[in-house]
């Protein structure tokens, strides 16, 4: 058996038993769980990385360019997205218990499964969207902000400054696909730019600004500024101040809106804010908070009673609960945050199936066929995240 798979085993038994015999948190508890059942459900062995799905959906192809052609071919584990939100949960349940088994997890298993992802042949080097052993895949930026993200924090509670170098590694790869077209901001895809999107800015202002407090280099500060600036002027629908979705190149603003591109915004207020003492940034953040609640949470009548639900899927949920607990750490207004705690709560009593994973509505009334990994990946991160504010 895979000498890594059987460490994983271990250490998840002395993780749960940590958490059972504490009895201090349940949301630790149940993040721990989750993380066992994303490794028992979901562990790609062979590879020492994780399916898209389970059970595996063998007509999922992944693209891949072979002599600048497009090639199909059977996808055999996730993409670099669900992946890295393994990874964030991980950091942050290190970050919220200090316990170094979930650190041993990351350097042993997380960091070298990341690791295979890793695209060095083009510059900027960078996390390309599927594993290298699978042949060149789209780079984006979103997907290296997330990481990059990640990395940050995971130096904030390590003081280790390979994760802070590797940071400003992707950093630089990011703003590489800085144009000014459009009038600034980032492209999405560095194989496509088509579209400058909220999901690619918003995250760059939170990492640059992440940066700054760790380097004290203005420049990650100015970099910030113009970003948020760019998308704030750009993409947020004034009547509401909840995010649009993207620009394109021929100025076309696509409307859609998502909780995680507002959940972005709504932080890198929050942290300019607290970085320069300018109140406007506090307030755009309120702003946007009490626009998502008014267009997202929607009451539901379940078991007999109404439950308010953030209406978007669980990952877009969980980051913007990044921005609404960044706020809430500011102006101490708990009501946005507790709607996503109790939804949390009816989640994991209702949502989840007999393997305890759970789908793409928090609600229990629809269940998947194919279990994203995801949607699973980012639950480890929200109940750390919840159980840090139940403190």
């Amino acid at each position: 058996m895979n000498r890594n798979y059987l460490l994983c085993v271990v250490l998840f038994s002395l993780m749960l038993l940590h958490c059972q015999d504490s009895l201090g948190n349940t949301n630790i508890s149940r993040a721990a769980i989750t993380l066992q059942h994303i490794f028992q459900f979901y562990h790609a062995k062979k590879d020492n990385l994780f399916t898209e799905t389970y059970p595996i959906d063998t007509s999922q192809k992944v693209p891949c360019f072979v002599s600048d052609k497009i090639v199909y071919k059977r996808q055999k584990v996730s993409f670099l997205w669900p992946y890295s939100g393994v990874f964030s949960g991980c950091v942050s349940l290190y970050k919220v218990t200090k316990d170094l088994k979930y650190k041993h997890l990351l350097e042993r298993t997380l960091l070298p499964g990341l690791s295979k992802y890793w695209n060095s042949q083009r510059e900027p080097a960078c996390y390309q969207s599927y594993p290298e052993f699978n042949g060149p895949s789209d780079r984006f930026y979103d997907d290296n902000e997330w990481v990059a993200i990640s990395f940050m924090d995971l130096y904030a509670s390590t003081k280790d400054t390979t994760y802070l170098n590797r940071a400003i590694q992707l950093q630089r790869f990011i703003y590489s696909g800085w144009s000014d077209k459009l009038g600034g901001g980032l492209f999405w895809c560095e194989q496509k730019h088509l579209s400058k999107n909220t999901c690619s800015n918003a995250p760059a202002v939170v990492l640059c600004m992440k940066i700054y407090k760790a380097t004290s280099q203005k420049k990650y500060l100015d970099l910030a500024k113009a970003t948020y600036k760019w998308t704030k002027n750009t993409l947020c629908d004034p009547s509401d101040y909840v995010y649009w979705d993207n620009e394109s190149l021929n100025g076309h603003i696509a409307k859609n809106k998502y909780t995680y591109n507002s959940g972005q915004m709504i932080e890198a207020g929050v942290l300019l804010y607290k970085a320069t003492g300018e109140k406007q940034y506090l307030e755009d953040a309120q702003r946007t908070a009490r626009g998502v609640f008014n267009y997202f949470v929607k009451s539901r009548k379940i078991k007999n009673r109404e439950i308010l639900f953030y209406n978007d899927s669980p990952w877009f949920n969980v980051i913007l609960f990044r921005g609404l607990k960044a706020l809430f750490e500011v102006d101490h207004n708990a009501t946005y945050i507790k709607i996503m705690a109790k939804d949390a709560e009816y989640a994991w009593k209702y949502d989840r199936d007999t393997n305890g994973l759970f789908s793409k509505n928090w609600t229990g009334k629809e269940q998947d066929k194919y279990k994203w990994l995801l949607d699973n990946a980012c639950m480890v991160e929200l109940y750390a995240e919840l159980s840090d504010i139940d403190r």
